[in-house]
Order: C-alpha cells, then sequence, then structure tokens
C-alpha cells in the first residue's frame, strides 16, 4: 500500500497510487531503457508523468506540504540514472510551460474589454506625466479627439489639470534647472512649497545639491546644502537620500562611485514625477489625492503584480515568482 501524502506512477501494471487504497489505471507499463519524468503544473496545480518524451496525464496535486522525488526498485541489484535539469529532458518541458501559458493567455482573451480601451489606457499614461507633445502626436497618428473622460464618461479627464504647466516643469527639472522649477512652482502651485520640510521641498533641495555637483561646483555645493538641506537633518524620512546626495562631495570622480546613479537621468525623472503627481493633487475636482501617485496603466499593472503574488500564496508559495519585466518581455515573444 501507499502512503498518505504520496503518489506515484507502477511500471508493473501502470496505475497511478496516490495513498493507501487508491489506485487507478493511469497509463502504459513501463520497464527497463524507457525514461519517465514527473513534473507539477504550478498554474493549475496538476501532477504530471511522462514516458520517453510524451505526456502520460495529470491529475490534481491535492497533496499539501513539499514533495520530495522518490524512485522504487524492484529488485536487488537494479540501477537506474537520474535527471533534475543538469541534461536536457526528454519531455520538452518549454514546449509544455508555453503551451499552458498560451492557454491561460486565451482564457484571459475571451474576457470582453472595450475596444479603445488600449488606446485610452496609453492616453491617461501621456497625460498623467505631462507629455503633452507626445499627447499632440499621439492623438493626430490616431486621429481621434480630444476625449470626454474614460472613468466617468463626462467632463474633462482629471489627468488634463495643469498639463501645460506640468509639462514645463517636467522639462526644466530634466534640464536640471531647479532653480526656474521653484520660481514657476512659487508662481503657479504655491501651495506645493508651502510646507517648507515637505517631500517635494526635500526632493528639490536635494537635487538642486546634485546639480552643483554634476556642474562640479563643490563650494556652491557646499553653501547650498548649509543653507536649504540643514533644515531636513531631523527628518527620519529623508536620512537615506540626504546622506548619499551629501556624500557625493567626498569623491573625486562622484559619478563613478557607488552612488553616481544620483548624477544620472532617472534621479531627475525621480523628481519630476513627484512633482508631477504634486501638482495633480492639488486638483480641487480630485477626490482621492493619492491616486495621483500612479497612471491607470501603473495602477493595473500593480494589480497584476498583487494578484499574481496572492495565488503563488493560495498556493503554498510553490512555482515561479512573478516578475513582471520578465513576463512582458515573454509576452512580446510570443507569436
Amino acid at each position: 500500500s501507499w502512503e498518505s501524502q504520496s503518489c506515484g506512477y507502477h511500471g508493473d501494471d501502470g496505475y497511478l497510487y496516490r495513498g493507501p487504497g487508491k489506485s487507478e489505471s493511469f497509463g502504459p507499463k513501463f520497464t527497463s531503457g524507457d525514461i519517465i519524468g514527473a513534473g507539477i503544473n504550478y498554474i493549475e496545480q496538476l501532477l504530471f508523468f511522462t514516458k520517453n518524451g510524451s505526456l502520460i496525464g495529470a491529475f490534481p496535486k491535492d497533496i499539501k506540504g513539499p514533495l520530495y522525488p522518490t524512485i522504487a526498485v524492484h529488485s536487488q541489484d537494479e540501477e537506474l540514472t537520474v535527471n533534475f535539469g543538469k541534461e536536457q529532458f526528454c519531455f520538452d518541458i518549454e514546449g509544455y510551460i508555453l503551451e499552458q501559458k498560451m492557454t491561460q493567455q486565451s482564457i484571459s482573451d475571451k474576457l470582453y474589454l472595450q475596444p479603445d480601451i488600449s488606446h485610452w489606457i496609453v492616453r491617461s499614461y501621456l497625460l498623467h506625466y505631462g507629455y503633452q507633445d507626445t499627447l499632440s502626436s499621439f492623438d493626430a497618428a490616431s486621429e481621434t479627439d480630444p476625449p470626454a473622460n474614460h472613468q466617468t464618461g463626462y467632463g474633462e479627464p482629471p489627468e488634463m489639470y495643469g498639463l501645460s504647466h506640468r509639462k514645463m516643469l517636467r522639462q526644466l527639472i530634466i534640464n536640471g534647472d531647479i532653480d526656474s522649477a521653484f520660481k514657476r512652482l512659487e508662481e503657479w502651485y504655491p501651495q506645493v512649497l508651502k510646507d517648507e520640510i515637505s517631500v517635494i521641498c526635500f526632493l528639490l533641495h536635494s537635487q538642486r545639491f546634485i546639480e552643483y555637483i554634476r556642474a562640479e561646483q563643490l563650494e556652491g555645493a557646499v553653501k547650498y546644502a548649509r543653507a536649504n538641506l540643514a533644515n531636513f537633518l531631523a527628518h527620519k524620512a529623508f536620512e537615506g537620500l540626504l546622506k548619499e546626495s551629501v556624500a557625493l562631495l567626498a569623491y573625486e570622480k562622484p559619478s563613478e562611485s557607488c552612488i553616481g546613479y544620483l548624477l544620472e537621468s532617472p534621479q531627475r525623472e525621480f523628481v519630476a514625477d513627484a512633482v508631477n503627481a504634486a501638482i495633480l493633487s492639488t486638483n480641487p475636482k480630485m477626490k482621492d489625492p493619492e491616486s495621483c501617485l500612479y497612471s491607470c496603466l501603473e495602477k493595473l499593472l500593480r494589480q497584476l503584480t498583487v494578484c499574481s503574488s496572492e495565488l503563488r500564496a493560495f498556493n503554498s508559495d510553490q512555482g515561479d515568482v512573478f516578475l513582471l519585466h520578465k513576463e512582458i518581455y515573454e509576452r512580446s515573444r510570443r507569436p
């Protein structure tokens, strides 16, 4: 008899044994020279067996807890060889994985979505981040008129708020002109800078300090730090970035240091995104200021990531960890 919480494919009779007193006809018999494979389909929570490179069948994985591969031999001096992936499998496991993913994709493809939903998701992304010129080109290429609010069905989308201002401020920050960004914010959205120790003020001041370093104006950087960054020393939330920013002074070639990333374009983009979100949050029609942090596209991708993580947790943390960039790359390569 077989132990509970176990399953096995028996060569003498081709039966599947799934615990004490549980056996059923499953596949062909196997003997010397045959190559038998066993696998787990984490997507559908199935166990499966293969013989000589062909799939025999699958059945529900109702075993809880960890699984341990075990092989039982019949007679004395019997020998066998195992392969846990060091060599190429006889069974086309990569093809099987792709087939399973395509099956899941076909299920998703059957869900009804509005025909133009992809267009509006892209458009809302451009609106959200203030890419006004790209948005105009996008609308011209798609030959569409500026739409009504796609979320509510009427009125102007909330992302239209301050579009031209947000575009200009983004460009100033991307160009490293933080002084002008401060002036424009004071003129257009003074409430964003009202709290002098806010996250936005800290990011802008730290970026202005970084721009001094980029320009190799070390004396100016020191003076600016003393005048504008000292106020943030007492705040734990800013400690990490503040220490790294000031540490740039210690390097002869800061761009080649371990914190050289602060001098690269993505750091400017990070600050520009934060300022953009802060401006959107001042929209009096915005019911939830936190919704300004992410575009519709980013919210969808975050939801996908969370759902995939929850599904894996439901399956006892078994199977591949969902990696968004990997998933997007693999899907882009599928026919």
